[in-house]
């Protein structure tokens, strides 16, 4: 069976190392290249479930063109699924530079690299090559915030909020452009919130599930009161693969799980499973740990996601509601916690 090496970006990171194991067992004629810079967001422990000859790790930067450019010629790559990304908003508005960087110009490095190597002109694919795919990543952030009614659509105009969101709707467009100027076959998709196992302890859910199982209080922005739409990172994978396998060239794919649930309703869920699967030693409430903390700059009230289209053109749906997926990801910090004393 011939070998087709697909280069994966941020394959350490939480969804792309879903994505990786995910992929490699779907796919017996597929070999991996996985290039991630091993940020703090990315980790070699998140691929240690990872059992195959057709994984290829390659520690780097998609911001180094020579590295990049190298790697096309080594494996001869013939597709690209574009995962990495500096993703944390709080960081962005601290250190925003980051971000523009990697989200911006990282992007424009590995779709000109890719143009380069698949293409002799616009509009015109080396022989051999005509099936080379570049699947860009995104975020529901692009498209900026909800009032309480309404959904994102892919026709939604942008309006990113935030110096993150902005980096993104930024690298949505360079791709946008390639798919217009030189004829590449592009595809994008915009994910809503994901959660499930290995996501970097920083964001909100494993942030409550640490706060609440080391006895400290758990801080929730503002009055907890804004909403996400919440996908569970094996459906976002299986999206993603369905959108590169089967999505029209040139088009805009959105993901989300339909599962729209406010800040306070994801910590008093949480702190709910845990008191009836894990009770305190003292008898209280997980619930008594929740603190309100100041909104941070920009928030966003509300994001949701319309599926229909890729639901509708690919078949595509979300596998886990909210309720099945938390309880899925609770369990597997748990086990991920029980051996380091965080557990009381």
């Amino acid at each position: 069976m011939t070998q087709k090496h697909i280069l994966v970006t941020g394959g350490a990171g939480f969804i792309g190392a879903n994505f990786v194991k995910y992929f490699i067992e779907e796919n017996e004629n597929v070999t991996v290249i996985n290039l991630d810079k091993l940020t703090y967001a990315g980790s070699l422990e998140n691929l240690k479930d990872v059992h195959s000859e057709r994984h290829i790790f390659v520690e780097g930067d998609i911001c180094d063109r020579q590295l990049v450019e190298n790697l096309f010629v080594k494996y001869d790559i013939r597709g690209v699924i574009h995962f990495a990304a500096e993703s944390h908003v709080d960081n962005s508005i601290t250190g925003p530079e980051a971000f523009m960087q990697t989200n911006v110009i990282g992007t424009f490095t590995l779709i000109d690299v890719a143009r380069n190597y698949w293409m002799d002109a616009p509009n015109s694919y080396k022989s051999g090559y005509d099936t080379c795919r570049f699947h860009h990543v995104s975020t529901d952030e692009v498209y900026g915030t909800l009032g309480e009614t309404g959904l994102f659509e892919e026709t939604t105009p942008y309006a990113p909020n935030s110096p993150y969101s902005a980096s993104k709707a930024s690298s949505d467009f360079v791709v946008r452009s390639y798919f217009h100027t030189y004829g590449m076959d592009v595809v994008t998709t915009n994910c809503s919130n994901n959660y499930g196992p290995k996501q970097h302890d920083e964001k909100l859910i494993p942030t409550i599930l640490r706060k609440a199982l080391q006895g400290e209080q758990i801080p929730i922005y503002g009055d907890g009161l804004n909403i996400r739409d919440w996908l569970y990172v094996l459906d976002h994978c299986k999206g993603i693969a369905l959108a590169y396998e089967t999505g029209k060239s040139g088009e805009t794919y959105n993901i989300g799980g339909r599962n729209e649930k406010t800040n306070l309703y994801i910590v008093n869920s949480i702190c709910s499973y845990l008191d009836e699967k894990y009770t305190r030693k003292d008898n209280s409430s997980y619930k008594e740990l929740i603190t309100f903390v100041k909104d941070r700059p920009g928030h966003d009230f509300r994001y949701a996601i319309d599926a229909s289209k890729i639901e509708d053109e690919l078949g595509w749906k979300a596998d886990e509601n909210f309720e099945s997926g938390i309880v899925k990801t609770i369990e597997w910090y748990i086990e991920k916690y029980k051996d380091t004393g965080i557990l009381q």
